[in-house]
């Protein structure tokens, strides 16, 4: 019966690719916990006080049903003040915010032009989706014009869109959000951001990398709560009438179950930290560059000047074997491989995180310039 499967994964086992669930050990070197919220006792607190006045654990529905709760409703009110937008909609995740976002906005006769390097969240929405798409280069702005330009020549008269991520999960470099903002508006276009692996960390109160151009009637971001904000879930921030759009015809948002109100009670507190809590960002921001000389100084590794390190090794076999051996050496860090990065650049991605300190980021880069050298020996 299962026969196709099995020769599937067989396939894939041949390849090296074959992907398998395995337990969190050693210290924290993978996880998106950028601030250290996800155990921190100010989230348990949070979660603790949500009990007591009696917010509910589930739903119980969709949130056009009975499922709406007075959480998710002070939650997105409070969002859209912190990221200064019109509207907020919280989702049960970022997957499935970007699958909605992205199957329902964007209209027949639109394009999305998206980056090289976008979530594959964003390829599935597109692909629910009604609007024309195109791939433009990495990070760079002039393919991202020419391509709108060349739709407008070619008789396109809808509304382009352009969808990048502010901060790349898997290399850690930034887009040139103020060149695409600008672009967006030379075309009358959309610029949608995904501030996934920025939210939290970076700009003006952990707002984002593009903290400076929400509230602009063209500009629509998505901002993830289950990594630097240490708890799940996603908002989609942006004009109340695409969030309206997106409550009346996103069937991911109809149809699903809403998320559980004592997350969202959690969140909020999470937006707090945030607000009030600018040390973890500052002491983060030190670890960062700590790493980045460690890395450069012992493995000749330049680094990315970000919380997200890349360590490309180039063929899939090498990428595990080299996680294989730090995990052997108790730091967790991972394999990223094709289909997720591009072929031939197979990597350990290094997520550096609060969960840890100056002086084992310091052991794990002795022991990374070691484990390099056997590698290529």
């Amino acid at each position: 019966m299962y026969k196709n499967h099995e020769r599937a994964l067989e396939a894939l086992t041949r390849r090296g690719r074959r992907r398998a669930l395995s337990a969190r050990t050693g210290l924290d070197f993978s996880s998106n916990d950028y601030l250290g919220l996800a155990q921190s006792p100010e989230l348990k607190q949070a979660a603790r006080a949500a009990i007591e006045r009696d917010v509910a654990i589930g739903s119980g529905g969709s949130r056009l049903l009975r499922g709406n709760d007075r959480e998710h409703e002070a939650l997105e009110s409070e969002a859209a003040a912190f990221f200064g937008t019109e509207s907020a909609l919280f989702f049960a995740g970022g997957f499935l915010a970007n699958v909605a976002l992205f199957s329902t906005l964007p209209q027949r006769g639109d394009l999305v032009v998206h980056d090289a390097l976008i979530h594959a969240s964003v390829h599935d929405g597109l692909r629910m989706g009604k609007s024309e798409r195109a791939e433009a280069r990495h990070n760079d702005p002039q393919a991202f014009n020419d391509l709108i330009a060349d739709w407008r020549a070619a008789g396109g008269t809808g509304t382009p869109w352009i969808a990048v991520e502010s901060l790349y999960s898997m290399d850690g470099d930034r887009a040139p959000l103020d060149d695409l903002a600008e672009i967006a508006r030379r075309h009358e276009g959309v610029l949608v951001i995904d501030e996934a692996h920025a939210t939290g960390v970076l700009g003006t109160m952990g707002r984002g990398l593009g903290a400076h151009l929400e509230g602009q009637p063209n500009i629509v971001a998505l901002h993830t709560c289950g990594k630097a904000l240490g708890a799940m879930g996603a908002l989609v921030t942006g004009p109340q009438v695409l969030c309206d759009y997106l409550v009346n015809r996103s069937r991911p948002f109809i149809y699903a179950t809403a998320p559980s109100p004592l997350i969202a009670a959690i969140v909020r507190a999470a937006l707090l930290i945030c607000r009030f809590d600018s040390p973890r960002r500052e002491k983060l921001a030190a670890l960062v560059a700590f790493a980045g000389a460690q890395l450069s100084q012992q493995c000749g590794i330049e680094p990315s000047g970000t919380h997200i390190q890349p360590v490309i090794v180039g063929a899939d076999e090498r990428a595990t074997r080299l996680a294989a051996a730090m995990q052997e050496r108790g730091y967790d860090i991972r394999a990223v491989r094709p289909p997720t990065v591009p072929e031939g650049t197979a990597r350990l991605r290094i997520s550096l995180t609060l969960n840890v300190d100056e002086a084992q980021v310091a052991a794990m880069v002795a022991a990374l310039a070691e484990e390099l050298k056997r590698l290529d020996a």
